[in-house]
C-alpha cells in the first residue's frame, strides 16, 4: 500500500504492519493507526507516521540505544490491553525532540511508547518514576 506524507513524500508499507493505538498518542489522541519506518540513512531513528493524518509523523527511537539502564515495569493493565504474552514481543520507543543543536536534541523517557510487535497494538504510557525527563538530552554536555 501507498501513503503520500506532507513531508517525506510516498510513503510505502505493508498493511500488516500498522500499528493500531487505540487510546491515540498523547496529543493526538483521535490518530489510531500508525506506521513504524526504518530512516536507514539515520539509524538509531524511526519515523512513527500517522495513516490518518498525513501530516504527523514523529521521529522515535529505542531509549535503550542511549540509556542502556534505562527501565520500566509495565502494569497488568498494559499486558492485557496490549495482549502481551512474552517479554520478546515487547518493543519500547520514545518520540524524539530535534534540533539543530545536537546538545539540545531530547528524548521522552518519562512518556515510552510500547508496542506488542506480535499483534502490533501499541500504547504511549506515563511512568511514575521522576528519575526520567519529558526532555532528556541525548547527548551528555
Amino acid at each position: 500500500m501507498k501513503f503520500i506524507s506532507k513531508v517525506h513524500g510516498e510513503i510505502t508499507y505493508d498493511e500488516k504492519n500498522i500499528i493500531i493505538f487505540n487510546k491515540g498518542i498523547l496529543g493526538f489522541d483521535e490518530l489510531k493507526r500508525f506506521i513504524l519506518i526504518e530512516l536507514e540513512e539515520y539509524e538509531p531513528f524511526k519515523l512513527l507516521h500517522s495513516l490518518e493524518d498525513d501530516g504527523v509523523g514523529l521521529i522515535v527511537t529505542s531509549p535503550y540505544d542511549f540509556f542502556e539502564d534505562y527501565e520500566l515495569k509495565l502494569s497488568e493493565d498494559i499486558i492485557n490491553n496490549l495482549k502481551i504474552e512474552m517479554p520478546k514481543d515487547v518493543m519500547v520507543i520514545t518520540t524524539i525532540t530535534l534540533n539543530s543543536e545536537a546538545k539540545k536534541i531530547t528524548t521522552n523517557l518519562q512518556g515510552p511508547i510500547i508496542i506488542n510487535i506480535s499483534n502490533n497494538l501499541g500504547e504511549q504510557i506515563i511512568l511514575d518514576n521522576s528519575k526520567y525527563k519529558i526532555k532528556q538530552p541525548l547527548i551528555g554536555e
